[in-house]
């Protein structure tokens, strides 16, 4: 357990400056980025917008690169295993991931421990003493599905790429909780910081990403250093990342250096402002609902390119659902846009509550156009909706209308 464990060097390829991983990106990102969607590119990766150094081991042919810390994985790409390939698997950094420098001793890398009856600093090589959890589930970010908002907010044009269902293994933060005295009286939230390198004379609140979420998640919680049965690479935030499943992207801390759990939520500017589900038009900020829990989702995989007409026959739609925080449960495609649904089935093995469900159906077409649309219900009960809820920034997008597929039999 507690041998040293060293990411090979392909998967940590983060040239000096991997804040200006390639040209265009120098400065700080700030976190909840606001690139407007003119800047993100709808096609495969390019001369023009190539894989930044830290992810240059990802597989090209798979990917939409949008930004040097926003790619996507293309909708035709998740694969046939539940578990999507990490080459294939996309990255969203809310600021320009640390020096390569940090994964040369993962075991070593420290993380600060408060709000907890005995508060301490633990190395991952003493994590790794204090238990064992394998979480498959699915990673998501909030803006997945933004580019189908009418009014074309501002950050990532996600289409359906920014998702993937991965197997985390780390150490449960009950366990470590537990072995530090519990968590201390009147705390209210978990909340995790990131060790991204904060440039002199900017506000630590300003840049830094920290994410508070409510306690209760700590139950099935971990600190995660390996992923897909590998050790945790830079681009994924190695060598430590808090992992809460059930919750979108943004409160999976990377490269985290500090749990606390809090009276209050974080004061950064991506927990107060960012992340808050406001109407259009509207700032976010403390009063608005915070971005966590994701909703209940699913989307047709293959056909899916309407500019490849599918031979007419027996044709095999697949796709994929998940239920949020709880397990999907059923899963329809409707080839007509939502006028008749037939139940489809899931394949592939179940890995739990957290994880996705892949789906397949059947269908005999004839010549002519055809949309695809898929719609889940989860353990709870809850449907996938036609329509998007509107907000702002364009967070949880979970519309079947909106995640359609048109395509033609010939």
């Amino acid at each position: 357990m507690s041998e040293q464990i060293n990411v090979p060097r392909r998967r940590v390829m983060a040239a000096a400056g991997a804040a200006a991983a390639w040209v265009g990106v120098g400065g700080v990102a700030r976190a909840d980025s606001t690139e407007p969607a003119s800047q993100s590119n709808p096609g495969p990766v390019s001369a023009a917008k190539p894989l930044p150094d830290y992810a240059k081991w990802k597989n090209a042919d798979s990917l939409i690169v949008h930004s040097a810390n926003t790619i996507e994985t293309r909708r035709d790409a998740f694969g046939s295993s539940v578990v999507t390939p990490l080459d294939r698997l996309f990255i969203r950094n809310n600021v320009n991931p640390p020096s390569e420098s940090i994964m040369a001793d993962p075991d070593g890398w420290a993380l600060e421990v408060n709000g907890v009856g005995k508060p301490t600093t633990l190395t991952v090589a003493q994590l790794k003493t204090l238990g064992l959890q394998a979480l498959p589930m699915v990673l998501q970010c909030s803006g997945n599905g933004r580019a189908y908002f009418q009014h074309k907010p501002s950050g990532t044009q996600w289409q359906v790429g920014a998702a993937g269902c991965v197997i985390f293994t780390g150490v449960p933060v009950a366990a470590v909780v537990e072995a530090l005295g519990g968590v201390a009286d009147g705390m209210v939230y978990m909340t995790g910081t990131g060790g991204e390198e904060i440039p002199a004379g900017l506000d630590p609140n300003t840049v830094r990403v920290e994410r508070s979420v409510p306690l209760e998640a700590m139950k099935d919680a971990i600190l995660a250093w390996e992923i897909n049965g590998e050790p945790l690479p830079l681009a994924h935030g190695g060598p430590l990342r808090l992992i809460v499943p059930g919750y979108t992207g943004v409160n999976n801390v990377k490269y985290l250096k500090q749990l606390a759990f809090t009276k209050e939520q974080s004061q950064a500017s991506i927990q107060q402002n960012s992340y808050r589900m406001t109407d259009i038009g509207v700032k976010g900020g403390p009063q608005f609902p915070a971005v966590w829990e994701m909703p209940p989702k699913s989307w047709v995989t293959l056909p899916s390119d309407p500019a490849k007409p599918i031979k007419a026959g027996k044709v095999v739609i697949t796709g994929l659902a998940m239920g949020g925080v709880d397990a999907a449960t059923k899963i329809e495609v409707s080839v007509n846009g939502g006028k008749d649904w037939q139940e489809a089935q899931f394949v592939g093995p179940d890995l739990g509550k957290y994880a996705w469900r892949q789906f397949a159906l059947t269908a005999d077409l004839k010549p002519g156009s055809y949309n695809i649309a898929s719609r889940t219900t989860n353990a709870k009960g809850e449907a996938q909706p036609a329509d998007r809820v509107e907000n702002n920034r364009g967070y949880n997008n979970n519309s079947w209308r909106d995640h359609m597929v048109a395509i033609k039999v010939v």
